[in-house]
C-alpha cells in the first residue's frame, strides 16, 4: 500500500510484505509506479538475482513484488533465484538427474536423433484421454511425420543401412564406440557414391568390419559374413572398395587379438593361453603371418602351446572354435613351431 506524502517531500515508498518499506523510483500519471530496482534478498532471507540471466542487464521489480522484468530485453523473471545451469542428459534418469537437453547426437540414427518425433500416447498434457477426433488428428499427423522424416531417397538409404549395421554389431557384440565409427564410414561412402551399383547390406557389413579393425575390436571377415545378408564375396570386394576409396587407413590384424576368444571357447588353461600368444609373437616378427588368415594363425598358436604344455586340445575343437577348418591348423603349427626353433637358436 501507499504511504501518504510528507511535508518534507519524502518520496513514496511500497510497503513489502516482510514488513520493510522502500522507496519507489517513480509514480506516473494515473497512480501506478512504473519499476524498482530489484532487492537484493527475497522473501526467504536469500540472494536473490540482480543481472538478466540471457542479456545481463539490470532487474527491475514491479509493484506486485512477485515479478522481475529485464531493462534491455524485457525477460520476466520471477522472485526465486533462477536455475540456468544446463542438466546433462543421462540415460532413465540414472543418477538421480533429470534429462533437460535429451541425448547426445549419435551418427546411428539417419538424423544423428536431431529431429523431433510425435509421441504414441493418446492423452494431453494433463494425461487426459484425446477425443476421438483429436485422437484421428494425431495419427494423421504421426504418418505425415515419418513420412517427413524419410522423404529423401539419401534418407531412407540412412536408414537401412544404420538399421543393418546396429542389427550386426549387437549379433558379434560390437561396443558402442565401433558402431559410432562404422556409422561415419558408411556415411562418407554414401556421400562419396561409393553405394551406387552396390546393395546397401555389402558396403554396411563392409564398413562394420573396417570399424572393427580400426578400433582394433577382433571380428575377422568370416564372422562379420555370416551375421550379414549377403555373401563373403561381396562384402570382400565392397571392403577393399571403401578402404581403397576412402583411403581408410587399416594396420594389418594382429592373430594375437583372436587367442582369447578362441581359448574362452575350448576352455583352456592360463599357461596355454599365455604360451599361445608368445608363439604367435615370434610367428608375427618372423614374418609367418603374412599372407595368410590372422585366424588361422591364433588357432596354430594355440594348439601348438596345448602341445608344449601337454595340455589335450584337439584339433576339431579349436577349428570349430576358430571357425577354420582342421587342415589350417594342421598347416599353420608346424610353421609357428619351426620360427620359434629359430628364435630359441
Amino acid at each position: 500500500m501507499m504511504s501518504e506524502h510528507t511535508d518534507g517531500g519524502q518520496p513514496d515508498t511500497v510497503s513489502r510484505r516482510d514488513g520493510t518499506d522502500r522507496a519507489s523510483s517513480s509514480e506516473t500519471g494515473d497512480g501506478q509506479s512504473v519499476t524498482d530496482s530489484v532487492s537484493e534478498e527475497n522473501r526467504d532471507g536469500q540472494h536473490s538475482r540482480t543481472t538478466c540471466p540471457e542479456c545481463h542487464g539490470r532487474l527491475r521489480r514491479a509493484d506486485d513484488d512477485v515479478d522481475a522484468v529485464c531493462d534491455d530485453c524485457g525477460l520476466v523473471v520471477s522472485d526465486a533465484t533462477l536455475d540456468t545451469n544446463i542438466k546433462l542428459y543421462t540415460p532413465n534418469g540414472a543418477g538421480g538427474q533429470d534429462s533437460r537437453v535429451g541425448p547426445s547426437s549419435t551418427n546411428l540414427l539417419h538424423d544423428k536423433g536431431l529431429s523431433t518425433m510425435i509421441g504414441w500416447q493418446d492423452t494431453d498434457a494433463k494425461g487426459n484421454a484425446l477425443s476421438g477426433e483429436r485422437r484421428q488428428q494425431m495419427r494423421r499427423l504421426r504418418r505425415w511425420d515419418e513420412r517427413f522424416r524419410r522423404r529423401s531417397s539419401a534418407d531412407r538409404n540412412l536408414m537401412h543401412a544404420l538399421g543393418e549395421i546396429n542389427r550386426m554389431a549387437s549379433a558379434l557384440g560390437v561396443p558402442d564406440s565401433t558402431r559410432e565409427t562404422a556409422g561415419v564410414i558408411y556415411r562418407r561412402a554414401l556421400a562419396d557414391g561409393l553405394v551406387t551399383g552396390r546393395a546397401v547390406e555389402s558396403v554396411a557389413t563392409a564398413a562394420l568390419y573396417a570399424a572393427s579393425r580400426m578400433d582394433g575390436v577382433p571380428r575377422s571377415i568370416d564372422e562379420v559374413s555370416t551375421v550379414s545378408r549377403v555373401e563373403q564375396i561381396r562384402v570382400e570386394r565392397a571392403y577393399r572398395h571403401v578402404s581403397r576409396e576412402l583411403g581408410l587407413e587399416i594396420a594389418p590384424t594382429d592373430p594375437r587379438s583372436f587367442i582369447g576368444r578362441i581359448a574362452s571357447d575350448v576352455e583352456c588353461t592360463d599357461a596355454t593361453e599365455r604360451e599361445a600368444r608368445r608363439l604367435a609373437g615370434i610367428a608375427v616378427e618372423n614374418g609367418v603371418h603374412s599372407g595368410k588368415h590372422p585366424v588361422g594363425i591364433a588357432a596354430g598358436a594355440l594348439y601348438a602351446a596345448a602341445k608344449q604344455c601337454d595340455e589335450s586340445l584337439r584339433q576339431a575343437d579349436i577349428a570349430r572354435a576358430a571357425d577354420v577348418s582342421e587342415m589350417t591348423i594342421r598347416n599353420r603349427y608346424p610353421e609357428i613351431l619351426a620360427a620359434t626353433d629359430t628364435e630359441d637358436e
